[in-house]
């Protein structure tokens, strides 16, 4: 049995570089439940629409092409398997074609409504990162957390991992944040940490006292 029942969901929302895909995967190995990637999904959608030659601008199409196929996404400790008609396609997603598409599939609502069905088809217990997991995806979920950063610590991040200009990456970021404003909004009952002055430890350790209960949100 895992550490927090075989039936609990722990979201995980923010904005981009805000540290959530990390905590994310520390805090499901820390609890021993799989860590769930709802990007395989789209990589699903769209590598669904490309074998097909359907339109990636056209949603009522792309929705139409998805409906003819079963997808499954099975969380698992060591990995989440992706299913497409019962055929394991967790790598094949993984190339070049389907990077050049996925942009395109992912940012129509009726893909993300539809992604959103199959996580929701998902069995817990699992950890799960992304935008509107808590708000939209998930809304009953009992642990819900928001972290957040301003612009300029997220920055310092991604420039850590790669070089490039401070003030650009910065700028980068808060156009981002515009364009996700959305989908950014945090669940009423989520609880809230700014991760700028915390180490990689300490937001982990923050999320899994409130998940343990030895916490006060």
């Amino acid at each position: 049995m895992s550490a927090v029942g075989f039936d609990e969901v722990i979201t995980l929302d923010g904005p981009a570089a805000s540290g959530k895909s990390t905590v994310a995967r520390r805090v499901a190995a820390a609890l021993a439940v799989p860590c769930v990637s709802s990007g395989l999904l789209y990589r699903a959608a769209t590598a669904i629409v490309v074998a097909a030659g359907t339109d990636a601008d056209d949603p009522a199409a792309v929705l139409a092409t998805l409906g003819r196929h079963r997808v499954e996404l099975v969380p698992g400790v060591a990995g989440d398997v992706l299913r497409i008609d019962g055929r394991d396609v967790t790598r094949a997603v993984q190339s070049d074609e389907v990077d050049a598409v996925v942009s395109r599939v992912a940012v129509h609502p009726e893909v993300r409504a539809w992604v959103g069905e199959r996580l929701r088809e998902m069995p817990a217990p699992f950890v799960i990162d992304g935008r509107d997991m808590g708000s939209v995806v998930f809304p009953r979920a009992r642990h819900k957390f928001y972290l957040e950063a301003s612009p300029e610590v997220r920055a310092a991040r991604r420039v850590g991992e790669r070089a490039a200009d401070l003030a650009s990456v910065a700028e980068a970021i808060r156009r981002r944040d515009h364009l996700d404003a959305r989908q950014l909004a945090p669940a009423p009952d989520a609880q809230h940490l700014d991760t700028g002055p915390l180490t990689l430890d300490e937001v982990v350790d923050w999320v899994l006292a409130r998940v343990r209960g030895a916490g006060t949100p």
